[in-house]
């Protein structure tokens, strides 16, 4: 590239008026970019706060529908659903996972009954949020967490997701083989047109805790993830789970964090230039909030700047808990 030398060049011009930069701007970040995470617990007219994640409530199925409609109306396009499983329902091989009445689906069922195809439903599938242990998948007795059994498990949970209405399924356990094995069942029980986006290039993050505290597992976990959630400081390695989840029939993928790994949301895009999502995690949630509220940032701003620097990456969209409050600034 060549340039006149200054002053005859002066990148400053396009910059001095908002309709210039306007014109200018190479990346948009727009409501239909955002994904929506929220949790559901059990009851009637039920808001639970929680509190390492301030603003952030699992809401009972009636309030769920109304925080749908929201979404809705600011021009979200999609919702993430998450259970906070009762105590009593989680067992060592989170069976609630294949509970037609769980709440998952019960909450599946009641938003795309209230509003259709105004809104999709993006549902999880892992067991931690079912099992007694905390791991997303089934346990030997020496605590290692088995694949081909957890993906037996993984696939019925998946057509449970589907029949009662879920328009993606988004695998988030990073058991090998599994989209391979979830995308057969779905097309032979009838379930082609469902959607699965994986969680490809999930990391074994630090980032995760309030996360753990709105699905109620960060207590019961026991040891880590780090036999089957990916290595923090693997790029390749990301490259290589994406790859195997496209061939085995995933129609996007996820990165998982966000903000740390925008290396590799743009390393996959470019290699792949297939839809990219990035999840900005519960721990990057409560790190905007903190420093917001420590005075340390204009609370704004800085959702609205984080939001767009995964697009700049190449982020086809971002699950976020900012979500609904970024759309509303957005369409403001």
């Amino acid at each position: 590239m060549t340039h006149a030398p200054f002053p005859d060049t002066r990148l400053r011009r396009t910059r001095r008026t908002g309709w210039s930069r306007a014109m200018v701007r190479e990346h948009r970040l727009t409501p239909a970019n955002l994904i929506w995470p929220l949790f559901v617990c059990d009851g009637t007219d039920a808001e639970e706060p929680i509190a390492s994640l301030p603003g952030v409530s699992r809401w009972s199925v009636d309030r769920l529908v109304q925080r749908a409609k929201e979404a809705v109306a600011a021009g979200i396009p999609c919702l993430a659903l998450f259970p906070y499983t009762q105590a009593e329902r989680r067992s060592d091989d989170g069976a609630e996972a294949l509970n037609p009445g769980n709440l998952m689906c019960r909450a599946t069922a009641a938003i795309k009954h209230a509003c259709g195809d105004d809104i999709g439903i993006l549902t999880d599938v892992a067991l931690d949020p079912y099992t007694s242990h905390g791991q997303d998948g089934l346990v030997d007795d020496a605590g290692y967490v088995l694949n081909d059994e957890t993906v037996e498990i993984l696939v019925g949970q998946a057509l449970n997701q589907a029949r009662a209405g879920a328009d993606i399924i988004a695998p988030s356990d990073m058991m090998d083989g599994r989209v391979g094995a979830i995308r057969e069942a779905l097309e032979l029980e009838g379930f082609g047109h469902v959607q699965i986006m994986s969680y490809a290039a999930k990391y074994a993050s630090a980032f995760y805790g309030p996360f753990r505290d709105a699905v109620g597992s960060r207590g019961l976990l026991k040891g880590d993830k780090t036999t089957y959630q990916m290595d923090p400081a693997n790029v390749e390695e990301a490259l290589r789970e994406v790859e195997m989840d496209l061939a085995e029939g995933a129609d996007s993928v996820m990165v998982k964090p966000g903000l740390p790994y925008l290396d590799v949301v743009r390393a996959v895009k470019q290699a792949f230039a297939v839809p990219v999502y990035a999840y900005q995690v519960s721990g990057e949630y409560a790190m905007i909030e903190a420093a917001a509220a420590a005075g340390a940032g204009e609370r704004d701003a800085l959702v609205l700047e984080t939001l767009l620097a995964f697009r700049r990456a190449g982020a086809s969209g971002v699950l976020s808990y900012h979500a609904l409050h970024a759309a509303r600034l957005l369409g403001a």
